[in-house]
């Protein structure tokens, strides 16, 4: 069962009232999940959002039939499926559970159902959405200039001799 201080904890949510909690409370649904076990799959149908309660989630991108790389990791307290709440029609990373995980889920339809009824709460999750959507970009260009300016090619261009 989803408790009133879980749906505080998770930072998407942070900023509703508690009528809002109140009326979002029986549309999550707790799952667990063991180490190692796939929550969804790219191209997997993005009809469903996320947000972990405990443990670590990793977020996959597989580049060849031998090759997958870690793009990033999800704590406790933040969300993933994005692609869910942003119209996409499928997601684009796997998602693997680090280690076990509880995780909250609802169904985006019927978060779109709510925010439409309620468009003060509709506003601050997309401003809360927005926010950690520019934190995830942030993250991924500091991720991708390092590993530019480690490459040994350019490493040497950069040096001031």
């Amino acid at each position: 069962m989803v408790s009133r201080a879980d749906i505080k904890n998770m930072v998407f949510l942070g900023d509703l009232s508690d009528d809002m909690i109140d009326n979002l409370l029986p549309e999550l649904e707790l799952l667990r999940f063991a180490e190692g076990e796939i929550i969804f799959r790219r191209e997997d149908p993005a009809d469903t959002f996320y947000m972990l309660k405990r443990g670590k989630i990793l977020l996959e991108q597989r580049i060849s039939g031998k090759v997958t790389i870690s793009v990033g990791t999800v704590k406790p307290g933040y969300s993933f499926g994005w692609s869910a709440l942003l119209g996409d029609e499928k997601f684009t990373l796997d998602t693997v559970c680090g280690e076990p995980c509880e995780v909250l889920k609802i169904k985006a339809k019927t978060l779109f159902t709510m925010i439409e009824q309620d468009y003060s709460m509709g506003f601050r999750l997309m401003h809360r959405l927005l926010h950690m959507v520019r934190r995830r970009l942030d993250g991924r260009t500091e991720l991708l200039l390092k590993v530019i300016t480690d490459h040994p090619d350019i490493h040497s261009l950069l040096r001031e001799d």
